[in-house]
């Protein structure tokens, strides 16, 4: 099987281009219905849904469309919207170089709840006068992107973070003690940095908690109240993640990508898909080429 096709640039026919929006039911006209293949992008996606109908899937997670939804891509993830009638909402694009050209630190978009590297990426669902107030900043930057105002890329980027806190304030939890979560927030993003850095070799928390000159009880707890999960559960949701890409995306065997995750014995490997996710590598395989096709 081919590998995933990956968009490298926000706008093929012009490399320099580092954002842009575009309106759901302008794209879906222009495919003439058709759903897109599964891809990945080297840059930010966010879909901002009025209304739709149908599946996004991300990461071999699928997620129903609906009302009043935002998704969020981060680059690398796989990903597939399935449309079964034309969507209302924006599609917007934006690379890492769009950020830092408009003064917005990656810092900024790492301390966010809202983009995730892999694994279960639900959407964002605010309330009725939340999305309001998102909705009115996206129409703001796509009125900017198609105008030809004086400082229109500086424009767009205050805009950009205006509703990416907007975004975030909508999940974010009452933190009681500032300190305490900033701390929190540079542990987690230390730990996911580590983690995409050593997840082939390396699968225990001790590793990390050692890393990072912490207790593996006392990361454990910081990693869980961030974000619901245990260390372990965070480390295996990245291996398992990258099986699936290999399995579905390359030609390897199951043994190559056993090899690749650091597993010893192709057995172990195995064992741990099937524990993991209740199918075998082979047998996911076959379900995802049916449910792609």
């Amino acid at each position: 099987m081919d590998s995933v096709k990956t968009y490298q640039t926000v706008d093929s026919s012009n490399t320099n281009i580092s954002f842009g929006i575009s309106k759901m039911e302008e794209i879906y006209e222009k495919r003439g219905g058709k759903v897109d293949e599964p891809h990945r992008h080297d840059f930010y996606t966010v879909l901002i849904i009025k209304k739709a109908k149908g599946t996004h899937k991300i990461d071999f997670y699928s997620y129903n469309l609906g009302e009043n939804q935002v998704f969020f891509v981060s680059p690398g993830q796989v990903h597939q919207v399935m449309e079964k009638t034309k969507s209302i909402g924006f599609s917007m694009v934006f690379s890492s170089q769009f950020l830092i050209e408009n003064s917005i630190h990656l810092s900024f978009i790492d301390n966010l709840n809202l983009f995730q590297n892999y694994g279960e990426t639900p959407p964002l669902q605010p309330d009725e006068e939340n999305f309001k107030k998102i909705d009115n900043f996206v129409h703001e930057i796509f009125a900017l992107h198609r105008s030809n105002s004086a400082m229109k890329e500086l424009s767009i980027g205050a805009f950009l973070k205006l509703f990416l806190i907007a975004c975030n304030n909508s999940c974010s939890l009452d933190v009681s003690n500032f300190q305490i979560e900033e701390t929190n927030n540079r542990i987690l993003l230390e730990f996911k940095k580590n983690v995409n850095q050593h997840y082939k070799t390396q699968h225990s928390t001790s590793f990390y908690a050692d890393k990072m000159s912490l207790s593996s009880d006392y990361l454990n707890r910081v990693i869980k109240s961030k974000i619901g999960k245990t260390t372990k559960d965070y480390i295996q949701s990245r291996i398992i993640i990258e099986a699936k890409r290999l399995l579905y995306f390359s030609d390897m065997s199951n043994k190559e990508i056993g090899y690749e995750l650091g597993f010893s014995e192709p057995s172990n490997f195995s064992a741990f898909f099937k524990k993991t996710t209740g199918l075998s590598p082979s047998i996911f395989k076959k379900n995802e080429n049916i449910g792609f096709s």
